[in-house]
Order: C-alpha cells, then sequence, then structure tokens
C-alpha cells in the first residue's frame, strides 16, 4: 500500500507539471497567439505528453525497460486521452457555448485524463 501512495504521489507530481506545461501553452497559443483551441489542444498536449511519458516510465511506474510494444501502448492510450480531451472542449466550448471559460473546460478536461492515463497506465502498462 505504501508503494501505491508513494506513485500515486509521483504520478501527481509529473500530472502537476505536464499539466502547467499543457494549460500554459494551450493558453498562450489559444489566448496570445491566437490559434483555434482544437490546434492549440493538439501541440500543449504533444509536447507535455513527451514530457510525462519521459517522467512516467523514468520516476513513476516500474517500466524502466520499456518495450516497443509498450511504448505503442503508451502512445495509444494517450491518443485515446487525447480524444477525450478533445470531446471535452468541443462539449463545453462549441456544444454549451462556454467559450469564454475555455481555459476552466480544459483544467476539467484535463483532470478526467489525468485520471483515465494513471487507471490505464497502471494496468496496461505496468500491468498490476
Amino acid at each position: 500500500m505504501k508503494k501505491l501512495i508513494k506513485q500515486i504521489l509521483k504520478f501527481g507530481v509529473v500530472g502537476v507539471i505536464a499539466t502547467i506545461i499543457d494549460v500554459g501553452l494551450y493558453s498562450l497559443l489559444t489566448d496570445f497567439v491566437g490559434i483555434h483551441y482544437a490546434v492549440s489542444q493538439i501541440i500543449s498536449f504533444a509536447i507535455s505528453l513527451a514530457f510525462n511519458y519521459w517522467a512516467s516510465i523514468k520516476w513513476v511506474f516500474d517500466a524502466k525497460k520499456q518495450t516497443p510494444k509498450e511504448a505503442l501502448l503508451f502512445i495509444g492510450l494517450s491518443i485515446v486521452g487525447l480524444g477525450i480531451n478533445e470531446l471535452i472542449l468541443w462539449i463545453g466550448i462549441d456544444i454549451l457555448g462556454f467559450k469564454k471559460y475555455h481555459l476552466l473546460i480544459k483544467l476539467l478536461a484535463t483532470g478526467i485524463v489525468m485520471v483515465f492515463n494513471f487507471v490505464t497506465r497502471k494496468l496496461f502498462i505496468e500491468k498490476r
């Protein structure tokens, strides 16, 4: 149980840093550069994913020797997470009309995807 709690805390630290990267870039690209939110999301997500992958493999999960199959699984699960993120943004901004609050919707989506990432990586990559 201690190991799981320690792992969740490490995942949280990595998640906070990845979230700062993701949300910071998203906000910069959307609000200051003027890129459409969906494109900004893809760019910021990809960059934070690269950090998250490296930190998760090196520090959080017992997957120090990543196989190509596990790397593809990580990327595949992350693409599903990106899809969930985009769906939540689309529903919140375009369907429900909360464009003014797009950053709050982005944070909500990020939180949901963070839980999805932890559970799926624990089940499929670490296999425990």
